[in-house]
């Protein structure tokens, strides 16, 4: 697990510990951040003891974390352009992680502070929007071509339909169960139960429902929040240590098959739909085998680069054989070769049928490059998870009483938990990051409306305030950072 470290030089040892100590304090600053949201109404419900409540929370944090996959984390790295990803210089590299990482920190430890459920999740992507920007500005390419920008609005819509769907389905459920048992306990606050009938804890089958969805939020929470640790903590080892982390050095002779397989049937794929892709593609066009001395990720260069990583990965059946530079070689021609698939399968005039072949090659391709080790989850989850224990009062007392106009009732409490676990856990599936704290306050909203509580202006006005303003001031703050770090680490 440690062997990367042995012979590196002190200044990068020291850099690469730092960069990995910010991306754990992000998940730690994120667990009590964010994660107060999947603890709030089972706490304010009193359905659980606080510390017994974050505890828990933390544990189901840790687990998925643990046992989320890799697919939103990757879903965060590909927000930044291919060029920027296969350029594995370290001192850019540092100047990337290090002003993202910072901005993030910064905007999130502000609005803890002031108890705003903010999003995590808009942050970061916020950041890392803000480094690509100021990239493309200082080596002087497109603005357009500074993001990944199919990605970013991919990830967009998600950010901003989760809300939307949580406030809706939140509602609907509450309605549903009002008008399923209308006289029930459950749609009594904690506190007009307690001097109603002297009863501290709601009624059982309410309880356990609260506490079930609470744990539920917990894991679908860490599997998706946890990831984009993971993602940054890759993106921190690629651009520190690239020898070590381009491939995954444990894949087997059959993953490797795998990835020299899906070149040679990519060709094919290309040879028979060559009527439609010959402009775009140059097919049949390229002047020799051998790719120029600088390499880019241009789709009229693909012919060459399937015949450089066909030839590169001949006859290999551990990448711990091959020398560094080769590594670092064949990432960059599966990541191009990965980015200009993706742009293919978004062609109008490609059939569905050739869409799906496309979207099973790219997984091929990018088996040996989507990964984490088992130590780098460990670490992100364990930081998730102790941060959840900590930190969770001012969050829990904003959603709880400062959202609606009336505290929160047990039905109110188990429709906005029941919607962010689904709408959270549909995210994983399709490995799009959301945001736990706007699909759950706009639950919560949303039952509060339902419930013609009303809400309280002043909470909500500073809670989409927030929510406007975190991408562009983490993408102001992330893109002046990295200029400044742009000068100190590269010049």
């Amino acid at each position: 697990m440690t062997s990367f470290i042995s012979g590196l030089d002190p200044w990068l040892l020291l850099s690469l510990i730092l960069a990995l100590a910010f991306v754990l304090a992000f998940e730690f600053i994120n667990g009590f951040h964010d994660t107060a949201n999947a603890v709030a109404t089972v706490i304010y419900t009193r359905a659980m003891p606080p510390y017994v409540a974050v505890i828990a929370s933390g544990c189901f944090n840790f687990l998925g974390v643990l046992l989320g996959g890799v697919g939103v984390a990757y879903a965060i790295v590909h927000l930044l352009p291919v060029e920027l990803l296969i350029d594995t210089d370290t001192g850019r590299g540092l100047a990337m992680v290090f002003s993202l990482l910072t901005a993030a920190i910064a905007w999130n430890l502000g609005t803890w502070y002031f108890g705003i459920p903010a999003s995590s999740s808009h942050t970061l992507i916020g950041s890392i929007l803000g480094v690509g920007l100021a990239n493309a500005v200082i080596s002087g390419i497109p603005v357009a071509d500074g993001v990944n920008w199919q990605k970013a609005i991919d990830i967009a819509l998600s950010l901003v339909v989760s809300p939307v769907v949580g406030f809706v389905v939140a509602g609907l459920i509450l309605i549903g169960l009002k008008w399923f048992k209308p006289h029930s306990s459950m749609h009594k606050t904690p506190e007009y139960r307690l001097g109603d009938v002297g009863k501290k804890h709601p009624p059982f089958w309410n309880r356990l429902i609260l506490v079930l969805s609470a744990m539920g939020m917990s894991f679908v929470h860490g599997s998706n929040d946890g990831q984009k640790g993971i993602g940054l903590i890759m993106l921190v080892l690629i651009g520190i240590v690239p020898a070590h982390f381009v491939l995954n050095l444990d894949s087997t002779g059959y993953d490797i098959n795998r990835s020299r397989d899906a070149a040679v049937h990519l060709s094919e794929f290309y040879e028979r739909n060559a009527m439609a892709l010959t402009d775009y593609l140059a097919l049949g066009k390229s002047n020799g085998t051998d790719l120029p001395a600088k390499f880019r990720c241009d789709p009229k260069q693909t012919e060459i680069t399937i015949a450089a990583l066909r030839r590169d990965l001949e006859g290999v059946r551990d990448f711990n054989e091959m020398p560094p530079q080769a590594r670092v070689d064949v990432r960059r021609y599966l990541l191009c070769l990965d980015d200009t698939a993706r742009k293919v399968s978004k062609l109008a005039y490609l059939p569905a049928s050739e869409r799906k072949d496309l979207s099973n090659l790219r997984k091929d391709l990018t088996h040996s490059t989507e990964y984490a080790p088992f130590w780098v989850v460990l670490a992100v989850a364990a930081a998730l998870g102790i941060g959840t224990m900590i930190g969770w009062k001012r969050v829990v007392l904003t959603v709880g009483e400062k959202i609606g106009r009336q505290g929160m009732t047990y039905s109110q409490g188990m429709s906005a938990q029941i919607t962010a676990v689904m709408a959270i856990g549909l995210a994983n599936v399709y490995s799009l990051p959301v945001s736990t704290t706007h699909v759950l306050s706009s639950g919560v909203a949303g039952t509060m409306v339902a419930n013609r509580s009303g809400l309280q202006r002043q909470t909500v006005t500073h809670i989409l305030l927030a929510w406007v303003l975190t991408l562009p001031a983490a993408i102001s703050l992330a893109a002046g950072l990295y200029w400044a770090a742009h000068r100190v680490f590269i010049g």
